[in-house]
């Protein structure tokens, strides 16, 4: 082993800040990382141990340990586990381009030992790549190891974002032995439901992170030597380049095999094929290896504290059924937190154009070394004492400028009992022909009818997308096209294409908060067999000095492929011209719709690249070779009453 050298503690001035602001930000600091310890020991690592599996493959595996005066020391410690698909040595930037610090430079000092490996077929381990299927296996033999070590106390946490979230629900639905508690952050899961498939369609930032080889960046990369080691020098090119063309193959599926050069990596070739052509929810899907809501019985009884934002890729998964399920189902501590945050974006107080208040930001590695401090150390840090739910209520703020260009929502954190909140009025908003959306139900109004051109689709602009390149941007974006953005050839907001219904209510004459589930109950018709129907829910503001043309933010979004439209797992097609009812689920949100704003739901059948489009032909999933117009019309009539649920929230006395 070789030694690092012991990090220096990092102080934090916030000498310039009003007081008041000051003793706020402290209360909630407080409330999210209390009992911070103080670092005590160097760092050791022994890098690139290669941990044999049941099946033979070795993963390669780095060992961090508490060191004394820079030597090792003959103590027991609780292990942290992170297995990341994203180079375990770190290199690979986030969405913002920021390179994240190793979890190990943090809880090393603070009395950890800290163990990143690389997941099979990734980096400097061997075999093949399968997205989660052997996670569960090599999690828990991965874990095994770990327990035996002399340096081991025999507990061990997990961590992780994203995919690193799923390596974790899948090591303990594999109830892999030592593993005491874990922190699944914006975790890859149930993915037959939302993320990859999506109420049927395919969410295309899977196809971006497949054609960069998920992510592949650094030297280091064993993909990236295997692919100039395996093909002519000339094909691999061509394989490493294939991220650039991204947005050149996305217009034109589908996506057949042989045909790019992704033939010449073909783990990740197959992979994204069947995704895309497998929509029906089976066993291809529930034995993912992260599919928590289908193996809530096998999944280990330990404390898990599920994180995700309201504008993470992987939203309903974390907070409506991962902590949902599990909650019911367990008797240890199933703790949720969610802030205004997009993927990745924790330790961030803005997601596209909204900036929050500063305390949005998360101090991870405090707040998450807190956890395994109780659990793993047995410390009374309070955390088995707190509400089981803390959220992030965004809106509050006075809309204005900001010097980096966002404009100011605002929001405060507030502790909760139950998600979701027991005290909701779920208030039902009916659209009408007259473009109006409102509490009082429909007459006998007429239906409203639009042509959806596949080959013209409604560009997406934010949204709960992660891995989205530069095909789409993140998070809370203002629904009006600019130069930049893919897609967009003009300024005009979405709201003016013909093949967009936009729905909206009057000026609010006070706030609205609306905290929980977004269900919209579409009754819809199509002269087509299959169809797509989109929803998303937009906080209209006003006009202002900084915003003179007000400015429109997405809050939510969500699609139905019409085939699915009762039950994911067997299609059935649509009979022209007949009305069905169709129930689109968006991802969760907290929001304080303010005084003076409009609550607006737009209606289409498209939303790309951050769908994939439906060519309306009934063809095949990613087999198709016509297009077809289609013709959808959607009702808001006494018999057809369209409208959204609005989970509101009362207003405190």
């Amino acid at each position: 082993m070789h030694t690092l050298a012991n990090p220096r503690r990092r102080s934090s001035t916030k000498a310039l800040l009003r007081f008041s602001l000051l003793v706020a930000l402290h209360l909630v600091c407080r409330d999210l990382t209390f009992g911070e310890t103080e670092p005590q020991y160097g760092v050791a690592v022994s890098k690139n141990e290669m941990l044999t599996m049941r099946d033979g493959i070795r993963l390669a595996t780095d060992i961090y340990l508490p060191t004394r005066n820079g030597q090792p020391l003959n103590e027991k410690f609780p292990a942290i586990l992170e297995r990341t698909p994203y180079n375990k040595d770190g290199g690979v930037p986030d969405s913002s381009g920021h390179i994240p610090p190793s979890p190990a430079e943090y809880l090393v000092p603070r009395g950890y030992a800290v163990v990143l490996q690389d997941v099979r077929g990734r980096y400097k381990s061997e075999g093949h790549w399968l997205a989660i299927k052997n996670d569960g296996n090599d999690g828990f033999d991965t874990a095994k190891w770990i327990g035996s070590q002399p340096w081991s106390n025999g507990k061990i946490g997990t961590i992780g974002t994203s995919y690193g979230g799923a390596t974790q629900h899948a090591l303990a639905i594999a109830g892999a032995p030592f593993v005491e508690a874990m922190v699944p952050i914006d975790a890859m899961s149930d993915f037959g439901h939302y993320g990859v498939r999506h109420n049927g369609a395919f969410e295309l930032r899977f196809f971006n992170w497949i054609f960069t080889l998920g992510n592949a960046t650094g030297t280091s990369n064993a993909l990236l030597a295997t692919a100039r080691a395996a093909v002519p020098a000339e094909s691999a090119k061509e394989l490493l380049d294939l991220g650039t063309h991204t947005a050149e193959y996305i217009r034109n599926l589908p996506l057949r095999p042989g045909t790019t050069p992704l033939k010449f990596a073909p783990d990740y070739e197959s992979w994204l094929i069947e995704a895309m052509r497998h929509g029906d929810y089976d066993e291809l899907w529930k034995d993912s290896g992260a599919s928590v809501v289908d193996h809530i019985t096998e999944y280990k009884d330990i404390p898990v504290f599920h994180v995700t934002g309201w504008y993470d890729s992987w939203g309903t998964s974390v907070a409506n059924m991962n902590y949902l399920e599990l909650r019911k189902a367990k008797k240890s501590l199933q703790r949720l937190i969610v802030g205004p945050w997009t993927h990745g974006g924790e330790t961030r107080s803005f997601a596209g154009d909204a900036q929050f208040t500063p305390d949005a930001a998360l101090r991870v590695d405090a707040w998450r070394a807190r956890w395994f401090d109780h659990w793993l150390k047995g410390a009374d840090t309070g955390v088995d004492r707190e509400p089981p739910v803390r959220i992030y209520v965004m809106g509050g703020g006075d809309a204005h400028k900001t010097a980096e260009g966002r404009v100011f929502v605002g929001g405060h954190w507030r502790n909760e009992q139950e998600w979701p909140l027991g005290r909701t009025e779920y208030m039902p908003m009916y659209i009408h022909a007259d473009g109006s959306l409102s509490a009082v139900k429909p007459a006998n109004e007429r239906p409203l009818r639009y042509t959806f051109d596949p080959h013209n689709p409604v560009p997406t602009l934010g949204g709960n997308v992660s891995s989205q390149g530069t095909l789409m941007t993140q998070g809370a974006t203002d629904q009006r096209c600019r130069p930049g953005f893919w897609l967009c050839s003009d300024s005009r907001p979405l709201s003016a294409r013909n093949d967009v219904l936009v729905f909206q209510t009057k000026p609010l004459d006070q706030d609205m908060e609306v905290t929980g589930r977004l269900v919209v109950k579409l009754w819809a018709a199509s002269n087509c067999p299959d169809t797509d129907f989109t929803v998303k829910l937009i906080d209209v503001y006003p006009p202002s000095a900084d915003y003179p043309a007000g400015i429109d933010l997405n809050v939510g979004d969500s699609i139905v492929r019409a085939r699915y439209r009762n039950q994911l797992s067997k299609p059935e097609f649509l009979e022209p011209g007949r009305a069905y009812e169709f129930t689109v689920e968006m991802y969760p949100t907290s929001l304080v719709f303010a005084r003076g704003h409009k609550i607006r739901l737009d209606i289409s059948s498209s939303n790309f690249p951050r769908f994939d489009v439906n060519p309306n032909t009934g063809e095949p999933l990613n087999d198709n070779r016509r297009w077809q117009v289609a013709e959808n019309t959607v009702f808001a009539d006494a018999q057809h009453a369209s409208h959204i649920v609005l989970p509101v929230i009362p207003t405190a006395r």
